[in-house]
């Protein structure tokens, strides 16, 4: 059985983690087992009902780390792709992921605020400049990065397969891929 992990990423909307993680997930999907736990696609279906508060967003980010632990644990390679903004409660999902013997390896997707604001994707910076969003990652709410995170990738600097083969190299040196 191939030896599972957690990849999680983590930055500010926009920022690229859906990007990556889709990539990645699908690139090494022929190798061995892997999952993509999309934030977004979380908060509709296992989280819906939560809130944009401090508590349902660690909630939510220990729901996707409950779910990640269990699909490591049968050794499927499982990408997160969540702001995940507290760094306490990520700190408190890898350490549960490592009590149970799982990688778990943190990837801090970083854009400035000026980069994610400019591209705007889904037009939620506009809306939260304008306050028509409350507690919005990184504008009115805080984003805590990584301070020690095990890869970080610049997305406003480097090209997506720069920031790949950054990633692929960490799980590479865990055994990962």
């Amino acid at each position: 059985m191939a030896k599972g992990g957690i990849v999680w990423l983590t930055g500010l909307s926009g920022a690229g983690k859906s990007t990556l993680a889709s990539s990645l997930s699908a690139k090494l999907a022929a190798q061995r087992p892997v999952e993509l736990l999309d934030g977004d696609e979380v908060r509709t279906f296992l989280s819906a009902g939560l809130t944009f508060s401090r508590a349902d967003r660690d909630t939510n980010v220990r729901r996707i780390g409950y779910v990640a632990r269990l699909l490591a644990k049968h050794g499927v390679l499982v990408f997160v792709s969540a702001i995940s903004p507290y760094a306490a409660t990520r700190t408190e999902v890898r350490r549960a992921a490592e009590a149970q013997g799982i990688a778990f390896v943190e990837v801090f997707v970083n854009a400035p605020l000026e980069t994610v604001t400019a591209r705007d994707v889904k037009g939620l910076y506009a809306k939260a400049h304008a306050g028509e969003i409350p507690a919005f990652t990184g504008v009115s709410d805080p984003y805590e990065p990584p301070e020690d995170p095990t890869v970080e990738v610049r997305t406003d600097r480097e090209t997506p397969a720069e920031s790949e083969d950054k990633i692929l190299s960490a799980l590479r040196s865990l055994s990962l891929c």
